[in-house]
């Protein structure tokens, strides 16, 4: 579903034949599918919480979606530390300095979550193998 709203950021290849039958935005906004994908459950599967990340950084979802969905589902630890995360890539992101702002206070989580390198991809210096800076996958 998420790839079905732009996040490629986990995809297999080739392409699956059949089309996906989404919900539409109106059916599961953006926020709601963001926030499913951050649930706790989910701390140990890394490509939900890129999936997740990539619509953030696409600014798909809106802040006060975000809010609200992730404080009825318990998630703020989990969107703090994503944006702990991103900001280390671009500390100017809009979405993800409010989401800092907003949530900064979680408690941390326990364990390492996901290191910033899995949101971002590297910006190659004259084609070279190293980076320059990185990216976030938007």
């Amino acid at each position: 579903m998420a790839n079905a709203r732009g996040a490629r950021i986990v995809t297999r290849y080739p392409a699956p034949r059949a089309v996906v039958s989404a919900p539409l935005e109106s059916q599961l906004s953006n926020g709601e599918l963001t926030v499913g994908l951050l649930l706790l459950q989910n701390r140990d599967r890394p490509q939900m919480l890129r999936l997740a990340a990539q619509l953030v950084s696409a600014c798909k979802p809106t802040l006060d979606e975000l809010r609200s969905r992730a404080i009825q589902e318990r998630v703020e630890p989990v969107l703090a530390e994503l944006a702990r995360q991103a900001l280390r890539v671009d500390p100017a992101h809009p979405l993800w300095r409010k989401i800092a702002d907003l949530f900064g206070n979680a408690r941390p989580l326990r364990e390492p979550l996901l290191h910033y390198t899995r949101l971002a991809e590297p910006v190659p210096v004259n084609g070279r193998v190293n980076a320059q800076r990185w990216r976030l996958v938007a």
